[in-house]
């Protein structure tokens, strides 16, 4: 089989690969195998799901299930099971509100879409108090630009390589991932990609690691300067495989951005609500953008919603159609959403969040010093990387180790996604327990220790 190109690994693990062949016909079942050769008949094939790697029966908590009755804990879960999968608080509200307004046609409102708004505004940092709905963070993310353009008057974006914001036309033009924007042919113009603050992938060899992040901040800034016409930059508070950037980094960029007449968008639509041990994790970096996309486990894990949140002083484009979207106002999605916040609320998830993720970190650095495969480890709360290297002196990317690690862990009951083709990203279930995530790491290090022995 040809190799596959390690540039298209970025987003996440591969669906045409030796090593998940030969998983497959190790698990995979009569049963099984029946539903993904049909899945596979009528199904448009594309990297990174389809065709599928096996087929699930059901979904608990932090866990899924799979035909054969296989439990795996679920480390990625698309970020949409913040509070777990089949949260019965979710469901419940759902059904109560099938049974009175299953949807809202446009030019009305309904009661439950303005209470969740009214509850997301009271949660978010600043003056983000004005909203609008969509069906995905695509979506939102592309509402977010339509609106810095016309705020601004302007058109360009300055973004990040390795990002992604989503796959519509669009969106990848503003994303830095190969595997979305290899060639497609001409993207949205006007769109600056500039390189993201990973210390960690440092392609010149300029000062501290510390320094590297600052040198990329200035350089947004210098771009801002000689375009003179930027309209936004966006990007992710914090790129998801994951990397951190220091509170300077970005206290530098939102300056700029004042300074310069261009809007700051933080994409958090992974993020949702509190994996970061705070509602939004631009909270982290003590910065309030002007414009705050949200997603995926905003709708709990059971309807898809997403909402592009705005600073007040930017409703002005009452006069063009922002986005126009049929659930516009879907009164299932903010059910799910007003459910969701209420029962993180309820729960304390957001401290757990932090007190689990600080421990997991710790457990994480200790098996670092344990084994010479794992490179660095980090993360805040329950968003954490674990990156596998073949040195960590050259930071030579363990590519072909690391899925040999994910398919064992497969093997072991624990399910995680590859980003940048070498980094473990562990996003768990919100109320994942620390039973659960002490076998998860178990299994994990032991699955390393056989690839390091050569198993």
């Amino acid at each position: 089989m040809e190799k596959i190109d390690d540039i298209l690994k970025n987003e996440g693990d591969v669906n045409v690969s030796p090593l998940r062949k030969a998983w497959q016909n190790e698990h995979i079942g009569p049963e099984t195998a029946e539903i993904l050769t049909e899945d596979e008949k009528y199904f448009l094939k594309q990297s990174l799901s389809t065709p599928c790697m096996n087929a699930l029966k059901s979904a608990k908590g932090a866990w899924i299930e799979d035909i054969q009755g296989r439990r795996y804990i679920d480390f990625h879960g698309n970020n949409v099971h913040q509070v777990g999968f089949g949260n019965p608080d979710v469901i419940e509200a759902v059904k109560k509100q099938l049974e009175t307004l299953p949807f809202c046609p446009r030019r009305y409102t309904n009661r439950i879409v303005v209470e969740f708004a009214k509850k997301l505004a009271s949660l978010t940092p600043g003056n983000l108090n004005k909203m609008l709905f969509a069906p995905g963070g695509a979506e939102a993310n592309s509402m977010a630009i339509k609106l810095a353009r016309i705020v601004t008057g302007r058109y360009k974006t300055i973004s990040m390589w390795d990002s992604f914001h989503g796959a519509t036309l669009d969106t990848i033009s503003l994303s830095g991932e190969a595997v979305f924007r290899k060639g497609i042919g001409p993207l949205m113009c006007g769109d600056v990609h500039v390189p993201p603050p990973d210390i960690h992938r440092r392609f010149m060899d300029i000062g501290k690691p510390e320094e590297w992040e600052i040198l990329w901040a200035k350089y947004i800034e210098y771009i801002m300067e000689k375009e003179g016409d930027i309209a936004a930059v966006i990007s992710e508070p914090m790129r998801s495989t994951p990397y951190i950037p220091s509170k300077e980094y970005w206290q530098i960029i939102r300056k700029a951005c004042d300074r310069h007449g261009a809007l700051l968008i933080f994409d958090e639509v992974p993020h949702a609500l509190g994996r970061t041990g705070k509602w939004f994790t631009c909270q982290n970096f003590d910065v309030t953008p002007d414009i705050l996309v949200i997603g995926k486990g905003l709708g709990g894990g059971v309807f898809p919603i997403a909402a592009m949140i705005a600073d007040e002083k930017l409703d002005v484009a009452g006069n063009i159609a922002l986005g126009h979207f049929t659930h516009e106002k879907s009164t299932l999605g903010t059910a799910a959403g007003l459910a969701t916040i209420n029962y993180i609320e309820k729960n304390n998830l957001i401290e757990h969040s932090r007190t689990l993720g600080a421990y997991t970190l710790e457990q994480a650095q200790k098996m670092m010093e344990r084994h010479p495969l794992i490179g660095s480890v980090r993360g805040i709360g329950l968003f954490i990387g674990i990156e596998l290297v073949k040195d960590r002196t050259t930071r030579e990317p363990a590519a072909e180790e690391a899925e040999k690690v994910m398919y064992k862990c497969l093997s072991g009951g624990v399910s995680f996604k590859l980003t940048m083709g070498n980094i473990i990203t562990l996003t768990p279930a919100l109320v994942i327990t620390k039973e659960e995530m002490d076998f998860a790491l178990g299994v994990i290090e032991k699955s390393i220790e056989e690839v390091e022995n050569g198993k």
